[in-house]
Order: C-alpha cells, then structure tokens, then sequence
C-alpha cells in the first residue's frame, strides 16, 4: 500500500483518537467491536461513528462485517501512528520519497528541522512475497497467536537493539535514532548496495573486510543470518556497511554452524562471479602431498574463539538460553584462576594447597555436623519410642481396674433406670443404632406415620413391625 502522507493534514484529533482506540482494541481481538471503539475512544460529543466511516474513506481502517460490527487497522494506519508519535517527539518533521523496498520493509527519506536527511525504515511483515515468517524468523519465540502488525513491532525492536550494540562495538553499521511501533529511524547511508556495483578499486581488500566482519560477529556471539550484496552498502570511498539486522541470532543457536556457511558462502559466491576472484586452498592430503581446491581462507565456524564479548546474551539473542549463561559463568571464574595462578607460580602453588586443605578441613567440619544430627535425631527417636512404651503399659496396667469401676456403675445405674421405662427404651435405641454401625450395615428407617395407630392393616403391621424392633 502506497503512503501518502498528504492525508496526515486532514486529520484531526478525533481521528488518531479513534485509531488509537482501535490498536488499543486489537491487543486482544482480531476485530475489534465498533462499541468497543466507542467505549475506548469516549469522544467528548460522540461522533465516533462519522470519524470511522471517514477512516474508512483514507484506507487507515478495514471493516468487516462477517462474524460481527468490527474494524481492525490497516499498515497505512499503522504507519500514521508511528509518523504522528515521531513528529510529537521532533524527530522529523517531513517525509520524502521511497528509497528502498524490500520483502519486509520500505524505506522512506525524512528530514528535520536543521535540514538533515534521515532513513526512515517501516517494516511490513506478511506480504505475499514472504508470508513464512513464523518459521523463518524468531520473532515469537513461545507465541503461538500473532498478527502481521505486532510481528513487524517485534521485528523493528529488535533491529533497533541490534544496532545500538553493534554501533557502540565499532561495527560499520547505520546510527539508530529513534524507534516506535514497526518505524525505525537510522541515519542515511551515503553509498549503493553491493548487488549495484559493477566495478572495484580493490576488491580483494573489499572482500577480505566483508569476511572480516562476519568473523567478528561470530567472536562477539552473533550470526547476521542474511549477509550477502543486498544487504551491504559501498560509498565512493569503498567503505562497507552492513545493514537489516532483524533475523541476527546466536552462535549458540542449534543451526548456527549452518547461518554462518551459509553466509560465508554467498559472499565468496558474489566475488566469485562478479570480480572473477579466484580462489584457491592448498591442503594436505593424506600422503603429504598438496592438493588445490576451489576455496581460499574459506572461516571454519568451530575455529572462531567467541571471546571479543557477549552481545547476544546482552540482546538476549535467538538460541542463547540459561545453560549457556552459566556455561559462560563458569567459563569465567576458570580463566580467573588460570590468570592468577599464572603471575605467581609458587605464591599461587602455596595458595592452592591452603585453600585445598581450607575446603577439606570445611568438609570434614560438615561432615562431623552431619554425624552429630543423625545421632540427636536418634537418640530422639529412641526417647519418644520408651515413652510411647511406658505410656502403653500403664495404659494396659489399669485397664483392668477401669473395667471393674465401668461395670460396678453400669450395675448401679442399671439398679436405679429399671424403674424408668421410656430412660431403658432409649439407652436400647441407642445400641442398637451403634450395633449397626459397628456391623456396617443400615438401620431401615420407618415413616413417621408407621408408629400412630390409624386402625386397619396397617396400623396392625406397624405394632407388629414396633414390636420386631424391640426384639
């Protein structure tokens, strides 16, 4: 879709209003409800209805109507937004013409207000070109819903970080501006892509700084993942930049080994063919004869020492996890003994020796602890075990005399309740019910009515039944 940004003066505040109630909305709907909108953009006179229909008009919004009211933005809109948010800021203040597209991206030229010229990136994730993102890039991670405008904020974030890294490591690399949403503002490189240039002063000295920095990349714990002649730029100077960042991950990433060839061989490719550069290798062979091959000085990913930095765990960079973290901690503390030990061989002999008998000593120290605990928790166990006993035995010890008060009482009740027939009907009832309970089997409960003589049969039955129960 073609940015006119002509329409940005026909705008009002009522319109980004409502454009933003509907980014709002889309955090958590694929359409968004029109009376969500109207609730979420709450326009102090209403209208919110006529501001969408004029929305609509410019192709900042999509309606649709299949499954419910709803509308969703457009890259148009977005692209409104993050342009209106830069302009607030004073990044820029106009927009010029396209300098560059890409299957991800389109870069445009703006200016501020001194007059310096400026790149302005948009990238626009889920063109027909390169709708296999998910699997081609690392953007969600451990998502598993997404759409193209949240993609293409994760993916302008990403570059952004990237570049304030490498910049601050002396990478050759555009100087990051500003960023907000999926617009990424960088300074304007003042060259031609690789892929545009015919001829070389020298291109063997050019070769070798593009392979140079793919090396370097590796040493600082990244891999650029597309480093070939669309994406590096040339002066008149011949003075190499690398640009798009986006899909760089880590050298410990499971298909690192193959990002890098993979790299690595579409630059010996490009020379190859467009400089005729040749190359040659001379190898032993088994015998100890030299044997010539098509490749010279082709980088070998296992030789390359990552030891210049740690950017891809500052950028938390695709594949680089917990493991490898304390992997690299560890790694740590064993090259600061190794340097210590090296200034001063028989202070550092001396050194280890105590700390060795240091640690034993605590070791044996614990260990003695150790056999204390278990010797208490036993001698615990044994004096809740006789207490337990001796309580047990006094319990069997009188249980005889306890018995022969029980039933002396029961006797001396029994002698005074003979005389209280409903006191005898009850204390029955009572053992009977705990009878049961003991057997595991159920009282069958009567009606209510079963004990009133109504006269008849059933009445009859219910004496009967009343006098069963008493048996």
């Amino acid at each position: 879709m073609k940015l006119d940004v002509d329409v940005l003066r026909y705008l009002s505040k009522d319109d980004f209003r409502v454009l933003t109630a509907v980014e709002m909305g889309m955090r958590n709907h694929e359409l968004v409800p029109s009376e969500l909108v109207v609730r979420i953009a709450s326009l102090k006179h209403g209208g919110t209805y006529k501001v969408l229909k004029n929305l609509l008009k410019y192709k900042l919004l999509h309606h649709d109507s299949s499954k419910y009211d709803g509308f969703r933005l457009t890259y148009l809109g977005y692209d409104f937004l993050a342009i209106k948010t830069m302009v607030n800021r004073g990044v820029f203040v106009a927009v010029g013409r396209q300098i560059g597209v890409g299957k991800e991206s389109d870069i445009f030229e703006v200016a501020k207000e001194d007059g310096t010229v400026l790149a302005m990136k948009l990238h626009r994730l889920g063109r027909t070109s390169f709708r296999a993102v998910k699997s081609k890039r690392d953007y969600l991670r451990h998502r598993s819903n997404y759409n193209w405008l949240y993609l293409s904020r994760l993916a302008a974030l990403k570059e952004f970080a990237f570049m304030k890294a490498l910049e601050e490591h002396g990478f050759p690399v555009p100087n990051a501006v500003d960023c907000n949403r999926h617009c990424v503002i960088m300074s304007l490189v003042e060259g031609y892509p690789l892929v545009q240039v015919k001829q070389l002063q020298n291109p063997d000295i050019i070769f070798e700084t593009i392979i140079g920095l793919v090396i370097r990349l590796a040493e600082h714990g990244l891999i650029h993942c597309d480093f070939n002649e669309f994406n590096i730029m040339i002066d008149d100077d011949e003075k190499v930049t690398m640009i798009d960042f986006p899909q760089m991950v880590s050298v410990s990433h499971r298909n690192a080994q193959m990002y890098f060839d993979r790299d690595v061989g579409c630059i010996f490719k490009f020379f190859s063919k467009r400089f005729n550069l040749s190359f040659q290798e001379h190898k032993h062979d088994i015998d100890g004869s030299e044997v010539d091959t098509e490749e010279y000085d082709r980088p070998c990913f296992s030789s390359i020492a990552k030891c210049a930095g740690f950017l891809d765990k500052e950028l938390s960079a695709s594949g680089f996890t917990g493991k490898d973290q304390d992997e690299i901690e560890k790694f740590i503390e064993v090259g600061i003994e190794k340097d210590t030990s090296s200034d001063d061989e028989g202070t550092g002999d001396e050194a280890h020796i105590s700390d060795e008998f240091a640690e034993t000593n605590i070791k044996d120290f614990d260990s003695l602890k150790l056999l204390e605990q278990p010797e208490k928790v036993n001698r615990d166990e044994k004096g809740e075990a006789e207490e337990r006993q001796q309580f047990c035995e006094a319990g069997q010890s009188s249980e005889p005399d306890t018995q022969d008060l029980s039933d002396k009482e029961e006797e001396a009740n029994e002698s005074k309740n003979e005389d209280n027939p409903e006191l005898i009907h009850s204390l029955n009832k009572h053992r009977r019910k705990a009878a049961a309970a003991v057997y595991g089997r159920r009282k069958s409960v009567t009606s209510r009515n079963s004990y009133k003589d109504k006269g008849g049969k059933s009445s009859h039955n219910s004496k009967i039944q009343k006098q069963l129960s008493d048996w």
